[in-house]
């Protein structure tokens, strides 16, 4: 159990630093995707996929409630 403290106590640090170094590497592609309009396109997918999800559990929750009250 000491030795597997000793090692999360070693790699924590160590991931923080990869995560910290990988976030601002991708600051300079946002850019590229902003000036060429891509950004917009990306949001506009999420956004059509999240709506749909959305929309699908409320269907879903709607059609359990009716088999519910039968």
């Amino acid at each position: 159990m000491h030795k597997v403290k000793k090692i999360t106590g070693v790699m924590l640090p160590a991931m923080f630093s990869v995560i910290v170094h990988a976030q601002t590497t991708v600051a300079g592609n946002t850019d590229v995707m902003r000036s060429n309009g891509k950004i917009y396109v990306v949001v506009a997918v999420v956004v059509t996929i999240l709506l749909g999800l959305f929309f699908y559990v409320f269907s879903l929750d709607r059609k359990i409630s009716k088999l519910e009250k039968k």
